[in-house]
């Protein structure tokens, strides 16, 4: 099963102070629109999602469709595929995607320690 493009999205308190923070360490404006409060940054294939007050907990976030560049894949495991085996495998879904669609949809799970995990299809 092949996740995509991974990521970490940080619920921040201030969108600015975080953004020249990240950036000392490498980071750069990648995508997204900080007049928002949100601005998605990379260093290399690492990448990090900057929201201020969108949600309360940080966030691992997969991408199925998508490699580390926001580039579609020729083929790649979609999201209702994902989420039959994790139903399969006996994990408890925060939120589902109707498997009647087709195309961008998304997912949330939850680990053991309450880390939120979003699968975010975006084609």
């Amino acid at each position: 099963m092949e996740l995509g493009a991974f990521s970490v999205s940080l619920a921040v308190k201030d969108l600015q102070a975080s953004i020249a923070f990240y950036e000392k360490l490498g980071f750069q404006a990648y995508h997204g629109d900080a007049s928002q409060n949100w601005l998605i940054m990379k260093n290399g294939d690492h990448i990090i999602g900057l929201f201020q007050g969108m949600f309360e907990h940080n966030i691992l976030t997969f991408n199925p469709g998508w490699d580390q560049n926001a580039q579609e894949l020729a083929t790649f495991t979609d999201i209702r595929d994902i989420q039959r085996y994790l139903k399969a495998q006996g994990v408890d879904l925060a939120y589902e995607v109707d498997e009647t669609t087709t195309g961008q949809a998304s997912l949330m799970l939850v680990d053991p320690d309450g880390n939120q995990i979003l699968i975010d299809q975006h084609v």
